[in-house]
Parts: C-alpha cells; structure tokens; sequence
C-alpha cells in the first residue's frame, strides 16, 4: 500500500516537471498548480527513502531522476552569483506593496518608507482613496514626486525627482506605469508592474508578462506583483530578456510573498537590468493587505564594471 501511495505521489510530480520542462503552463490552467513545484521537489526527497527503504528499485529510480532535475532547477537560487559591489556605487533603495483595493494600513506602509529609507516605492490596487489615505498619514512629505494612477492600478512614489513618467505601451490587461529617476548621474526606468492573475484567465496573464519583455534593457526596474513564480514560464522568458530576480541574486531561494498571513509562494517580485545589482532584499507585513511588501537595494554598477 505504501509503495502505492509512492507511486502516485512520484506521478504528480513526474507531471509537474513536465509542464515545466515543456512549458505547459503558458496560457493554460496547469499555471496554478506549477507555482507548488518547489513543494513538490521536497516532497520527492522525502518519497526518495521511503521507497529505497522498500526496495522498489524502479520507482527508487524513478524518484531520484525527478530529485536530480529539481534540485537542477532550483539549488541556483540559493546560491549568490557572487557579483560584487562597489563600495562608491550609487544605491538606489525601492519597494512594491499591493494594497489590497487600497485597504493597506496606510501609515504602516508610511512607516516601511521611513524606516527603510525607501526611494522608490511602487503600489498596486491603489484607487482615488488610497491616494488621500497615504497623503494624510505622512506620503506626500516624504516621497513628494510621484507618477499616480488610481484610475487604472498602480501608483509610483519617489523621494527623487521623476522624469518621463506615464504608461508603459504595452498591450497589458491593464496598462502598467513607469517613470524614471537618476542614480548616480544614470536615469533608472521604474516600471510598476502588475499582471493578471492565471486562474481568471491564464491566457491573458501569460500575453501581461510576455509583453513586458519588450520594456526589459539594462537600466530598468520592474517591481511589482506579477502574480507569477519563477517557475512559471512566462516569468522565465521574462527574465531572458535580460533582468535578474533580486532574490535569487543574493541566493534568497524562498521568500514568499503570499498570502500575507502564512506565506507560501513569491510573487511580488523586484527585478533588474545589467546596470544594477543587487544589495539587499527583504519582505514585510502590513496590515490590510494579503500580499507582504518587498524592499530591494540596488546598485547602478554599468555592465563590465
């Protein structure tokens, strides 16, 4: 019976490193459950043993291919890439929060940008009365520019003059906003980035992140809640493109995001061009809202540097 139950739990995963491995995932429903993989890789070495203790020799064998394929996948991003950092390169300091329909309690989230010396914030889910909730507990005092969008989802903050600010042309399912400030002398492009999300309707979430490849270069940001792990194809091909994940940079492997309360997957990402590496990363609970923020450093270090 034991050896059953084995069987049946290596055939789940066996279909998950396919979807992943093919890329099934883009544009269909096995994007829900593909964000569990790494899950599914601790589970697989827990079945590992246990059939080795049974002596099923093909299934042993069976089992330790798919541990061998995920630990492929994902032991990189717990590994730094070892990339150093000039102690005089400009750091730029940013966040994202999604507000949760601007239900976020305001003044905690104030505080996150005081408290973290935050140059850059980007908020999602943001609406007319988010916008006053901030202002009146403390936001227009210490980010002062700011490229607002409550009409549409997302809203940047900077405590650095903005430049070119305005909505990124994409065909999004909603458009995503961007605005540029200078680090060290080098204009930085933020772009706040929030997708569909897969369940409602995967095709649509898959066209959001493929059609930010477009915007990727060596001194952009994109921050934001991209509803998408980077087990997901989409957010894969994004990375392609030329940007790197600030978590899987520093070797920060697990750091999820949502929901907020008990955390078991990361999808509010910071990514970053060539230009810029990264420093630090962390995640932060505000009350209000179900997704945790993200605070990233950032340091403009141009190619070959």
């Amino acid at each position: 019976m034991v050896v059953v139950l084995c069987a049946v739990a290596l055939g789940a995963v066996f279909v998950l490193v396919v979807v992943r491995l093919v890329g099934l995932d883009a544009g269909t429903p096995f994007a829900l459950p593909i964000s569990g993989l790494p899950f599914a890789a601790v589970g697989t070495v827990i079945v590992l043993p246990a059939l080795l203790a049974l002596r099923a020799k093909w299934l042993s064998v069976a089992a330790a291919a798919l541990v061998a394929l995920q630990v492929l996948w994902l032991a990189p991003r717990f590994v730094a890439d070892g990339a150093e950092v000039a102690a005089d390169a400009p750091r730029l300091r940013v966040a994202t929060s999604n507000s949760l329909h601007s239900n976020v309690d305001p003044r905690a989230l104030v505080e996150l940008v005081r408290s973290q010396r935050v140059d850059v914030l980007a908020v999602q889910e943001l609406g007319p009365n988010g916008v006053r909730l901030l202002d009146e507990a403390g936001m227009r005092e210490l980010m002062p520019h700011r490229e607002l969008h409550p009409e549409i989802d997302t809203s940047i903050y900077s405590r650095l003059p903005l430049s070119a600010g305005g909505l990124v042309n994409q065909p999004t399912t909603w458009p995503q906003t961007t605005a540029t400030v200078v680090v060290g002398g080098h204009p930085v492009r933020i772009i706040g980035v929030h997708t569909l999300w897969p369940v409602e309707k995967p095709a649509a979430w898959t066209a959001d992140l493929r059609a930010l490849r477009a915007e990727a270069g060596p001194n952009v940001v994109m921050l934001g809640d991209f509803n998408a792990t980077l087990d997901h194809t989409p957010m894969r091909e994004l990375l392609a493109a030329g940007l790197a994940d600030v978590h899987a940079e520093l070797g920060r492997g697990w750091a999820p995001t949502w929901p907020a309360d008990r955390p078991v997957i990361q999808i509010d990402h910071v990514l970053h061009g060539r230009s810029l590496r990264a420093v630090s990363a962390s995640e932060h609970t505000l009350p209000g809202t179900d997704h945790r923020a993200v605070v990233a450093e950032l340091a403009y270090q141009a190619e070959g540097a």
